[in-house]
């Protein structure tokens, strides 16, 4: 069996379940979901003029994925405070966007099963396009009220100052 290189005897992966999300200096209560990390980088296909029957292939523009984060509807009010920036019904004309503080950095931290940090990542230059504040409502529903925002961002990557502890040798 393979071993891990920072923590040999470590066998099993990481689990997606422990996780905290943070922006403006504070972890965001209550999240319970993120979707993941992605981003798709274009092809771009061409030829040398002198080779008419072989295609080359080149990296083209790379995108970005949104994140989406859900969480159980507290009275926090992080996730609406941060889609008001974007859009803020009934405001003056021209002051519905506070342009100068809708978009935020946030960092995504994955801690492993005795909750300790194992890997980070920051997500660059995010806003929210979109925002659930209320879900269907059940009357004869058994479940929590779900709040979502999705927020677009402009690129990320791994925090490598993060390292994953050592285990204790048993």
């Amino acid at each position: 069996m393979a071993e891990f290189t920072t923590n040999p005897q470590r066998v099993d992966p990481y689990k997606n379940f422990k996780f905290r999300v943070k922006w403006a200096g504070r972890y965001i209560a209550g999240v319970s979901r993120i979707s993941g990390l992605k981003r798709t980088t274009e092809v771009v296909d061409y030829r040398e003029g002198g080779d008419p029957s072989t295609s080359l292939k080149s990296p083209g523009r790379t995108q970005f994925e949104p994140i989406t984060l859900e969480r159980g509807i507290t009275e926090d009010m992080s996730f609406e405070d941060w889609a008001n920036l974007v859009w803020m019904y009934g405001a003056a004309l021209g002051s519905e966007v506070a342009l100068n503080e809708f978009r935020k950095d946030i960092y995504v931290e994955l801690l492993h099963d005795a909750g300790q940090l194992v890997r980070a990542y920051n997500v660059y230059r995010c806003w929210p396009s979109s925002y659930t504040a209320l879900p269907d409502l059940d009357a004869n529903g058994n479940a929590i009220a779900i709040e979502h925002i999705k927020l677009e961002n402009e690129g990320w990557e791994r925090d490598t100052n993060v390292a994953p502890p050592t285990q204790p040798q048993s």
